[in-house]
């Protein structure tokens, strides 16, 4: 079994039906599940260019997403660990919903909590650029958590949401670890140090995920993993690396594919380019860890995480 800690699915979801498709899930379940993701989250990624009215739309994309759920038996959006457990037990593929950055929540506790009734158990407080939560890895200055910010972690706490600090800059990464003792994730991010990109993460901030009980999910974009040669391998270094620093049972997997998204085709990690790649790094994985290592790393941390935080 797999859980990916963090798929843009919901927004190719939401331009196929757009142009008035159905079951959009249901028809590309081999592309994008290959029978082996069991658990991922899906998340509500707000275009830059649609920041202006960024809680219009994401209710938009959560709107067509529960549709297409509803049109398919393949598939169930959970809200709790149990439930997620059964859906598999049952063969479905257990869907969590996310915010990838918290632009459509504004200003406002209540609409995190409108978000949390529907679905909301994964909320990456910013995406790259600032918004009134905190900066991002992308702006200029190096904000971190603003007041709301701060009020915003203390009612993800309250409700049962998991934490994401993958995309939030390093100032607003040490303030949320100020202001919450709950477990957090970096859902998709990799090593600083095996690749500098502002994405990734230095040795202090995995190791204090890792202390906070958190995972971080190794990602599969290939400007994470290598500016010149990301390969599958160098991918799986990454999470040796990980492993190697804080332990087996804080590093996940967050693949992150964005091969069925406009502007995106073609950027791949070469050899693990999608889901159908998935056997090749479980052999890389058994390789390299025990067989209880690789089920910790390919599920079971991230389950520990979301059974502590959401139930």
């Amino acid at each position: 079994m797999i859980f990916d800690a963090h798929s843009d699915l919901p927004t190719f979801v939401y331009d196929e039906r757009k142009r008035g498709k159905t079951t959009v899930l249901e028809r590309n379940f081999e592309r994008f599940f290959s029978g082996w993701v069991s658990s991922r989250v899906m998340a509500i990624w707000t275009r830059p260019e649609r920041r202006g009215d960024a809680t219009i739309y994401g209710l938009e994309v959560l709107n067509t997403l529960l549709k297409d759920v509803e049109e398919s038996e393949r598939f169930e959006l959970v809200k709790s660990v149990g439930e997620m457990r059964e859906a598999i037990e049952e063969g479905r593929v257990a869907l969590w919903l996310s915010l990838e950055g918290g632009e459509p929540i504004e200003e406002s506790l209540d609409l995190l909590e409108v978000f949390y009734r529907l679905g909301l158990r994964v909320l990456t407080l910013t995406w790259s650029l600032r918004n009134a939560i905190a900066d991002g890895i992308f702006e200029r200055t190096n904000g971190g958590l603003t007041n709301f910010g701060v009020e915003v972690v203390g009612k993800a706490e309250e409700l049962g949401i998991v934490i994401d600090l993958s995309h939030i800059n390093e100032a607003g990464f040490w303030d949320t670890l100020d202001v919450t003792a709950f477990p957090v994730i970096a859902s998709h991010s990799n090593a600083k140090k095996l690749c500098d990109n502002p994405r990734n993460l230095t040795d202090d901030q995995i190791l204090a995920i890792a202390e906070r009980s958190g995972v971080i999910g190794a990602v599969a974009i290939p400007s994470f993993v290598d500016r010149e040669m990301p390969t599958l391998e160098k991918y799986v270094e990454h999470i040796a690396y990980m492993v190697d620093l804080a332990g087996y049972k804080h590093v996940g997997l967050g693949f992150d594919f964005v091969y069925y998204l406009p502007g995106w085709s073609g950027r791949s990690v070469e050899g693990f380019e999608d889901e159908s790649r998935i056997p090749a790094l479980l052999e890389r994985l058994r390789e390299n860890f025990s067989e209880k290592e690789v089920e910790a790393i390919t599920f079971r941390n991230f389950e520990r995480i979301f059974e502590r935080v959401v139930g």
